[in-house]
């Protein structure tokens, strides 16, 4: 108890001590202590009440009233609630001024903000920016059902998937040249936070790129081909001199159309919303190809193991799953040092199944992760280059697994080697032939 609290409890106590005695002494000086002192005790339990009906009163009071100037406990009471409101009033106004200042935040921001009931799916609010993105207006749309409200966009399913939504693409309900994109942020266990961008500018300075990427590398196919064709028509026997200059030039010319190829495939892919022409791609068969690829890189610098135990199938383009898995076979391969080992997996995942490529190689740093799959980025300029790398597998990678409803799963630690897997879902597995459904495991020193 703090002092001032304990001496007006003393003071109280005291006064209380000296109505009481003084009380007796009047009531024994005429005779009749017990009726004197009994209504004393009680005009000091009667003061009591009087007071803590005035604590009552100012706790009750919308208004503001001025604290108590004495010094008993009632008085410090008295006193402590003020102290007490005026505190609480003041974290109140704070907190207004705070929301006031967020809610302006929002209003100001040019991406559309909606907060959802995550129960109804309701509309409690959104921003300014609602209005033109969405087509939401005051006051009709508070309180109204957001898939109902934003039709035709696709949101059902969506907003089913709650924590778990990915970023959708649509087109504005508004207008149809637009393109939003939509994130699901959950940010309490009750509300959704709705955020819809326009990123039609992107998505045409993305078409714009893809475009000039896919036109140059047409320009450069014909004359790679024919500077090709020429530099394997010159007999390096007839001029020796030149023969280390000639095969650099070819290497070059080599590397240059493996680049081109590259581009013209991920142009390909980037411009496929769906997959042509899927089938069961019979896995037993892919392993196998991607075993005998793997020992014809190595060259017998590593060991290569192979293990099957899915015992299934997947559903898709054989052409483009085996380029997708050759693309991460042949990095393990070129990345991990003589000595090093190669292991292909194909397991069982929950409803799914994955495809995983270990390697004990270099090991990718943390702070490149998470843009390994960008076209063009190295991790190592130099030793990419040795190894004859054009940048662009893992973004063919990634845009493959994404037209089979796949996901690349990448862990490395520097030093220890990388795993880069293949998740699958269910949708994509099929059961595997009765003649050919065993698992199996091999290895081979290459």
């Amino acid at each position: 108890m703090p002092p001032h609290a304990r001496s007006a409890w003393f003071r109280t106590l005291g006064l209380l001590v000296a109505i009481l005695a003084g009380a007796a002494a009047l009531g024994f000086a005429i005779g009749h202590p017990w009726p004197v002192l009994t209504l004393a005790a009680l005009a000091v339990v009667g003061w009591h009440y009087w007071r803590l009906r005035q604590i009552l009163q100012r706790l009750t009071a919308r208004r503001r009233q001025a604290p108590s100037t004495g010094v008993g406990v009632w008085n410090e009471l008295d006193r402590l609630l003020h102290r007490g409101q005026a505190e609480m009033r003041g974290r109140k106004r704070r907190l207004v001024e705070m929301l006031r200042a967020y809610r302006a935040a929002a209003a100001a921001l040019p991406d559309a903000i909606v907060v959802v009931d995550r129960n109804s799916q309701r509309i409690l609010w959104f921003n300014e920016a609602a209005a033109p993105l969405l087509g939401l207006g005051y006051p009709n749309d508070i309180g109204a059902p957001l898939v109902q409200r934003l039709q035709p966009l696709p949101l059902a399913h969506w907003l089913a998937t709650g924590r778990n939504a990915e970023p959708l693409e649509t087109r504005s309900p508004l207008n149809g040249s637009t393109t939003l994109s939509l994130r699901l942020i959950p940010y309490s266990d009750n509300l959704w936070l709705l955020v819809a961008r326009d990123v039609s500018r992107l998505l045409q300075l993305e078409q714009m790129r893809r475009d000039f990427v896919a036109n140059v590398s047409h320009e450069l196919r014909t004359p790679l081909t024919v500077i090709h064709g020429y530099l394997d028509m010159i007999d390096q026997d007839e001029h020796p001199g030149l023969t280390p200059m000639l095969g650099e030039m070819q290497h070059q010319s080599q590397r240059m159309t493996q680049l081109v190829e590259d581009l013209l495939t991920l142009s390909r892919l980037e411009s496929q919303d769906r997959l042509a022409g899927e089938e069961t791609v019979a896995m037993r068969s892919v392993l196998d190809t991607l075993r005998r690829e793997a020992l014809a890189l190595s060259q017998s610098r590593h060991r290569i193991s192979v293990e099957d135990s899915a015992m299934v199938d997947l559903f898709g383009s054989a052409k483009e799953l085996h380029s997708a898995f050759s693309n991460l076979v042949s990095n393990a391969v070129r990345y991990t040092p003589a000595g090093g080992e190669v292991a292909i997996r194909f397991h069982a995942e929950g409803d799914g199944v994955a495809l995983e490529v270990s390697d004990s190689g270099y090991g990718i740093p943390a702070a490149h992760l998470p843009r390994i799959t960008e076209r063009f980025y190295r991790v190592s300029t130099s030793r990419s280059r040795e190894s004859g790398g054009t940048g662009l597998g893992l973004a063919i990678v990634k845009h493959i697994l994404n037209l089979h409803q796949a996901r690349l799963g990448i862990s490395s630690e520097v030093g220890r080697g990388s795993t880069f897997s293949c998740h699958f879902g269910n949708a994509r597995v099929r059961p595997r032939e009765a003649g050919d459904s065993g698992a199996s495991r091999a290895e081979a020193h290459a």
